[in-house]
């Protein structure tokens, strides 16, 4: 692993940025406080809110941390498909006595701002969701004195993250929760994607940076597994969905454990892009038809998804969640990072007696 990215935070432990109010200052603090490196989401914020953000998560620790940026989307969705969706979803509206949300809400989620801010007022880390930024972006951070990752879902991806000069690729396999990074929305390959140890063992293979995996980790044996396969930290998200710091829905940290939901698939149901969630009413009832428009999906289901947090019904909510959420502990952040480093070292610890006793024998 790069040491400018290891001198940051002393575990190889990175608390995953997940947006729509889940990763909140205080979990962000709490985790670069416990040894790992917490995140900002800024998805979904508006510039103002995400310099507040940072403001705060400042007044809270003096250790390193990071902001993730969604990267703007090309213009490909089919307005009619989008038009036809919310013709389907008219009987949720009704239902919920609400409006559906304008599809037509905007598609770069404020990314020139952000990046000014950024730039102004620096911050440790900065990584990017849904594509590779510019070099000249890129450059411009580093200059800034930030490090930059990237993520990518296949090998050709990370090759792109490589070219465009990102200092480490995040690594995210298809087990992970919320949204795949994908660097272009193909619904061909809707079905495809590729398990995160064999991902991590590619892309080791295909470029030159440092690795940051990330897709379904939740115990520290598994953090120990990646880093085997070449990684230099691993990025969590689901495992610190259900710690108290987390601003996720009350509903949504107790989804993540209930027998009502067995398991989780990735839909296009919430907002037109393929993300990992536990599967409920509403993305049974419309995941098999929801169109690949994102944002539109995203911003026409906004209204219903609130309404139905706010009404308690974990039925019409996105619950993104990754492969392994029944193995989530209602752990207080720092403590979560401290047992998963316990956790590293124990199965670290065990791999060396292993290979002692082979060479011994």
């Amino acid at each position: 692993m790069s040491s400018a990215l290891t001198d940051l935070f002393p575990l190889p432990i990175v608390q995953a940025p997940m947006a729509g109010g889940v990763s909140v200052p205080q979990l962000a603090a709490a985790v670069s406080e416990a040894g790992g490196l917490g995140f900002l989401a800024a998805g979904y914020k508006t510039a103002d809110g995400m310099y507040q953000e940072i403001k705060q998560l400042r007044g809270l620790t003096g250790r390193p941390f990071g902001v993730n940026l969604f990267m703007p989307q090309p213009e490909y969705a089919d307005a009619a498909a989008v038009e036809v969706y919310a013709h389907q979803l008219a009987g949720e509206a009704a239902w919920y006595e609400i409006e559906l949300g304008d599809p037509d809400s905007g598609r770069d989620d404020g990314y020139d701002a952000k990046l000014a801010v950024l730039l102004d007022n620096p911050v440790p880390v900065v990584s990017f969701h849904f594509g590779a930024p510019s070099s000249e972006v890129l450059e411009s951070l580093r200059r800034a004195g930030t490090f930059t990752l990237v993520t990518a879902t296949t090998p050709d991806e990370a090759l792109a993250v490589q070219r465009a000069g990102a200092d480490a690729v995040i690594v995210q396999g298809v087990e992970a929760g919320g949204h795949q990074g994908t660097h272009r929305d193909n619904p061909e390959t809707d079905g495809t994607g590729i398990g995160l140890l064999s991902l991590v063992a590619q892309v080791r293979e295909a470029v030159n940076l440092p690795i940051v995996a990330a897709g379904g980790i939740m115990r520290g044996s598994q953090i120990a597994a990646v880093l085997a396969a070449g990684a230099g930290a691993a990025q969590l998200g689901t495992a610190f969905l259900a710690t108290p710091e987390s601003g996720a829905n009350a509903l949504h940290k107790q989804a993540l454990t209930n027998p009502l939901f067995v398991r989780t698939e990735l839909t296009r149901a919430f907002s037109g892009r393929p993300a990992r969630g536990l599967v409920n009413r509403f993305l049974r009832e419309h995941g098999p038809y929801a169109p690949a428009a994102y944002p539109e999906v995203h911003h026409l289901t906004s209204p219903l998804r609130k309404k139905a947090a706010a009404s308690g019904d974990a039925q019409a909510m996105a619950l993104w969640a990754g492969q392994g959420h029944r193995m989530a502990r209602e752990l207080p952040a720092g403590q979560l990072v401290e047992v998963l480093a316990a956790e590293l070292d124990a199965a670290t610890t065990a791999l060396s007696a292993l290979r002692r006793g082979g060479a011994g024998a």
